[in-house]
């Protein structure tokens, strides 16, 4: 069984892998749990919207295979606390696949990240420019097996600053 942080309008359900069977989905949003609707009735993943809050999950310790986190740190108010929730929660060795964006590798950008930041959080629910993701992840004992920090060429790089990998569970 997968967890899957961030569910949103269910855009990854598509691309599991087949021998995936069922995800707990912790999705915050009635709204975007409804846009899932589609997507939920054309997969046979079973799929339980199970928790709406990352940072207090209601499973038991090492009871997942894997986890997914697509663009959802920026938002959870205590990202360590949500990674510290998946680490307890992820079977050892299990895998946590992420898309995240967060921190530019560039302090130029960073400085704009900086700037804009207060602004962000007010329009977009919350959201924060200039989170580490890696750093993040260290420090809550994953350990990084593949990451790739790149600018989304379609975003502004303040915006656009997305870190894309794995980590696995010790």
């Amino acid at each position: 069984m997968w967890v899957e942080v961030g569910f949103g309008s269910g855009l990854n359900v598509p691309f599991y892998p087949s021998d995936v069977t069922a995800v707990a989905a912790v999705e915050p949003s009635d709204s975007a749990w409804k846009l899932a609707d589609k997507r939920l009735r054309a997969t046979p993943i079973r799929v339980k919207r199970s928790a709406l809050d990352a940072q207090t999950l209601p499973y038991p310790g090492d009871s997942f295979d894997a986890a997914v986190s697509s663009w959802s740190l920026c938002t959870i108010p205590d990202a360590v606390a949500a990674l510290q929730e998946l680490r307890r929660v992820l079977k050892p060795g299990a895998r946590l696949h992420f898309v995240e964006h967060g921190l530019a590798p560039d302090e130029d950008v960073r400085r704009w990240q900086r700037r804009l930041e207060p602004l962000q959080k007010r329009l977009f629910a919350g959201c924060y420019l200039t989170r580490p993701v890696a750093d993040l992840l260290n420090s809550t004992g994953f350990i990084i097996a593949n990451l790739d920090v790149f600018y989304e060429k379609r975003a502004p790089k303040f915006g656009g600053a997305y870190s894309l990998g794995v980590a696995v569970s010790p």
